[in-house]
């Protein structure tokens, strides 16, 4: 079984010396691995850039993109930016890569924003021309990759490529809006778990799988927490009830003890070894990594 391996979305940090708390907080929690989104807008940072200061910040963390909107990149670029990571964090660099879902940061951007097995087509291209271009005129091997999604095409594509295969946690709710999104159940979690398994073949062993945890919440009552959860109805993160809430792999709720034990059974039934949290809850979740690394 796969030792545990945590990261952190890094999003977009005011300054250098934000940063640099950011940086030496994970260390002293002992995250392993420091991840910059990839969005459009106001604010937004270049992923590429906040990695390379956040590698120069800590000399222990991994850094990675999770994960990069296929739509804003072609192969030459992108192998630009990887080569350049590579080469400057003395490999220390994972690439995520997705199909992308929120199409308004398209449009503001007049990005074309294709079907989604388009997308998807274009994250199996655009890393296969990247590979070869890292050979051809950068001299260098690729990093280890993770494809995010948790659909069957998603899933597919990990299985037949990636490194590591992430699972993100959300669904897109069928005739809605894109960016419309409802969070995994378990069982849907076990049915992509199997899918991947029957997919990747003699590849399974090889690939780490990760969980994308949108939510982490320390409480003693976690009934009314995910009673609470269930009635904001937020577009971007619906779910079904209270049940829906407590049982989801991709949110965590309850006392310190109560998530670190979570985390045991999620790795024993899914394989989630790699666990990812979002930069609002790094502080929040920082001392149950240790926890759980007595009880492992």
């Amino acid at each position: 079984m796969r030792k545990f391996r945590f990261g952190f979305t890094i999003d977009s940090p005011g300054d250098q010396a934000e940063l640099g708390r950011i940086c030496a907080t994970a260390d002293s929690y002992g995250f392993d691995v420091a991840l910059a989104v990839d969005h459009l807008g106001p604010g937004r940072s270049s992923p590429f850039s906040v990695l390379m200061a956040t590698a120069f910040a800590s000399r222990r963390l991994h850094v990675g993109t999770h994960v990069l909107n296929i739509g804003y990149w072609n192969p030459s670029i992108l192998a630009r930016e990887v080569a350049t990571l590579v080469r400057l964090t003395e490999g220390r660099f994972e690439l995520g890569i997705g199909s992308g879902i929120v199409k308004a940061q398209y449009d503001a951007a007049r990005i074309p924003w294709h079907p989604f097995e388009r997308r998807m087509d274009l994250v199996a291209a655009t890393v296969g021309e990247m590979k070869g271009l890292l050979a051809e005129e950068h001299g260098l091997e690729p990093p280890p990759l993770l494809v995010g999604g948790a659909s069957r095409r998603a899933l597919g594509i990990a299985a037949a490529i990636a490194d590591i295969a992430s699972f993100g946690g959300r669904f897109q709710v069928p005739g809605e809006e894109p960016g419309t999104l409802r969070f995994i159940t378990s069982e849907e979690a076990d049915k992509g778990v199997e899918f991947l398994r029957a997919e990747a073949g003699s590849r399974f062993d090889e690939i780490e799988v990760n969980s994308f945890v949108l939510h982490v919440e320390v409480t003693g009552d976690r009934r009314a927490v995910a009673e609470r959860i269930a009635a904001a109805r937020e577009p971007h993160f619906l779910v079904e009830d209270a049940e829906h809430a407590l049982d989801t792999p991709f949110m965590l709720i309850g006392t310190e003890e109560q998530i670190a034990r979570r985390l045991l059974e999620n790795r024993e039934r899914y394989g989630f070894s790699y666990v990812t949290i979002r930069r609002p809850h790094m502080e929040v979740f920082g001392p149950i990594i240790k926890r759980v690394r007595e009880l492992e």
